[in-house]
């Protein structure tokens, strides 16, 4: 008998499914096992026909299965699922970073029968990202940045070289990492890291807190106590800050830098130190030279070599990069398996000029994770404040996007963010730069 044009449709629609790459599984509403394509018994390890019959929780062993299982959202929700992170144990106990999608499955009257479950390995991938991440790992620093690369290149030459560093940045750019990243690369990395932020300690302290005192200096002087560049010695001394340090203060800081030695309060001897001095400053030192502010002599001495650190709107290619870093830093000390941003706010805080640098950055996404009670960060974990920051048309509005086309959206904002450059971009994806910048368009992507 002669097969139907349906019942060939329904062959080649079987064959298709068996051809794709994703693992595909088919389940009724008791979620036993209906249908288990190839690329499923490869992703999970069994057999087609251990899993038929089967429920699909004893199969796929996923860490979303009991609680969050996406399946039963959607059936409830009546609403697909689209890449759900999430990790499948396979037969032999290996973990496999999967993305997981569901869609309703309905007979010809439109009664929901059962759900359609589809799940990718991301193992190569999640592989790549690591090692990615650890290309552009310098001692505690994270970027891919151009200016940020030139800067790992040096220091270990700056840290080995003994001389005085000064190192300029704005607020949250990473100023005391570099100053750490110095003093462990350093002949004295084994002495100690002793810091002292001139902002935070008030004017009258901060002589006693330099050069510490002897007894019977002062009043309530009981006892003889070290300042923080005795404390620094055969070590790095950080100065944090060094623009806010009162002139006195840098007449007394510069006689120590050159004869190697230091007075403590109330004492008659000077003491022989061995400190390797390294400074940071958010302020322009070469105004406030100009405005009679910070001594000139002492500015040379300090600035020896320099470290330039540029702000995090400068270097928005290493975003995705922290995000993933602090992710998984949270994700620690929280005790949360949180897996990433969504599209949306990866979207967001690629446009977000970030005031504070990277530390805002951090403090965002350590509030969203107080917020976030699933897997994915959305708009809705973000403070307020950053929301109203960024400009509406700079946003991808993905409620207007396909789930097809929020994935694509998602990948090209990956690959922006890794490769920096629109012409390599359009390589990767094996399209011209004409396809990518309409593509860019229709996601809000553009600059």
């Amino acid at each position: 008998m002669a097969k139907t044009v349906k019942e060939k449709f329904s062959e080649i629609c079987c064959k298709v499914i068996e051809s794709v790459t994703e693992g595909v599984i088919a389940v009724d509403l008791s979620h036993k096992i209906h249908f288990f394509n190839q690329a499923a018994e490869k992703v999970t390890g069994f057999s087609r026909e251990e899993a038929m019959g089967s429920y699909c929780f004893d199969i796929l062993l996923s860490n979303i299965c009991q609680g969050l299982c996406v399946l039963d959202e959607t059936l409830r929700l009546k609403q697909g699922v689209v890449n759900k992170p999430a990790i499948i144990i396979n037969k032999k106990g290996k973990e496999i970073p999967v993305s997981i999608s569901t869609s309703l499955l309905t007979d010809e009257t439109g009664q929901v029968i059962g759900g359609i479950e589809t799940f990718r390995d991301l193992s190569v991938e999640e592989t790549l990202r690591r090692e990615i991440q650890k290309s552009y790992t310098f001692e505690n620093m994270i970027s891919k940045n151009v200016e940020m690369q030139k800067i790992f290149s040096i220091l270990p030459d700056v840290a080995e070289s003994g001389v005085p560093v000064l190192i300029q940045g704005e607020s949250g750019t990473g100023k005391e990492l570099v100053a750490r990243a110095i003093h462990d690369l350093s002949p004295v990395r084994e002495g100690p890291f002793v810091e002292i932020n001139c902002a935070a300690i008030p004017d009258t302290l901060l002589e006693s807190e330099f050069s510490g005192y002897v007894k019977g200096a002062f009043t309530d002087a009981r006892m003889d106590k070290h300042g923080r560049i005795f404390l620094a010695d055969g070590g790095t001394l950080f100065l944090d800050e060094i623009g806010e340090l009162p002139t006195p203060l840098q007449a007394k800081l510069l006689r120590v830098i050159e004869d190697r030695e230091l007075t403590p309060l109330g004492a008659v001897k000077p003491i022989k130190v061995n400190v390797r001095f390294v400074s940071a400053t958010n302020r322009d030192l070469s105004m406030m030279i100009d405005q009679g502010l910070f001594r000139k002599d002492l500015y040379f001495r300090l600035n020896v070599a320099k470290v330039t650190l540029p702000p995090l709107r400068e270097r928005r290619e290493d975003i995705p990069l922290l995000i993933d870093y602090f992710i998984e830093k949270l994700n620690v000390v929280r005790k949360k398996d949180i897996a990433g941003v969504s599209p949306e706010v990866l979207t967001i805080l690629m446009h977000y000029p970030f005031p504070g640098n990277v530390r805002e950055l951090e403090n965002i996404l350590e509030y969203a994770f107080i917020l976030c009670k699933g897997k994915i960060i959305e708009t809705e974990h973000l403070p307020k404040e950053l929301l109203e920051k960024v400009p509406l048309d700079q946003a991808v509005d993905t409620r207007s996007l396909s789930p097809l086309e929020r994935s694509e959206a998602q990948t090209i904002q990956e690959l922006l963010g890794r490769l920096g450059s629109k012409t390599e971009v359009a390589k990767e994806l094996g399209i011209s730069r004409v396809t990518l910048w309409r593509k860019l368009k229709r996601f809000g992507l553009t600059d």
